[in-house]
C-alpha cells in the first residue's frame, strides 16, 4: 500500500513538472526591455552632449542646438513610452506565469486529495472484505463442529442399536 501512495506520488510530481509553463516569450520580452533602457542611456547621453554643445558666436546655444537637444529629448520620451508598454507585457506575461503555477498547483492539490481519498476507500473497502472473510471461516468451523458432532451421534445411535440387536438376538 505505501508502495502505491509512493508511486502515486511520483507519477503526480512527474505529471506537474511536464506542464511547467514556457518562459521564452518571457525571456525574450525581458531582452527588448533591456534593448531599450541602453537605448534610453545612450540617448540621454547624447541629449547631456547636445547640451553642452554651442556652435554659436561667443560660445552660445544657437537656435539648432535647442532643436537638436529637444530633438534628442523627444526621442528619449518616445523610447520611454515604449519602454512603459515593454514593461506592461512583461508584468502580463509574469502574471500570466503566476496564475498557470497556482492552477498547476491547485490541480496537483486536487488530484492528491483524490488519490488520497480512494486510496482510503480501497482500505475501507478491504477491511469490509477482511472481515467477511473471518465471519465466513468462523461460520465453517461451527458449520464442521456441528457436522462432527453429528456423525459423532451417528457412530453412538448406530453403535447402540448393534449392542440392542445383539442383547435381543
Amino acid at each position: 500500500m505505501k508502495n502505491l501512495i509512493v508511486l502515486l506520488l511520483l507519477l503526480t510530481s512527474f505529471h506537474v513538472m511536464a506542464f511547467q509553463p514556457d518562459t521564452s516569450a518571457y525571456q525574450t520580452q525581458r531582452l527588448k526591455v533591456n534593448a531599450l533602457l541602453k537605448e534610453r542611456s545612450v540617448k540621454f547621453g547624447q541629449y547631456d552632449q547636445s547640451l553642452d554643445t554651442r556652435t554659436g558666436i561667443f560660445g552660445l546655444q544657437t537656435k539648432d542646438d535647442i532643436k537638436n537637444s529637444n530633438e534628442i529629448l523627444r526621442q528619449i520620451v518616445l523610447n520611454d513610452n515604449n519602454t512603459f508598454k515593454e514593461l506592461k507585457i512583461l508584468m502580463d506575461y509574469k502574471d500570466q506565469e503566476m496564475k498557470q503555477a497556482q492552477n498547476s498547483a491547485n490541480e496537483a492539490g486536487n488530484r492528491m486529495q483524490n488519490y488520497m481519498f480512494s486510496i482510503k476507500k480501497l482500505q475501507d473497502q478491504n477491511q469490509q472484505l477482511k472481515d467477511k472473510i473471518e465471519g465466513q471461516q468462523a461460520g465453517k468451523s461451527i458449520a464442521w463442529y456441528l457436522v462432527i458432532l453429528l456423525a459423532a451421534a451417528l457412530v453412538y445411535v448406530i453403535y447402540s442399536s448393534r449392542k440392542k440387536l445383539k442383547i435381543q438376538a
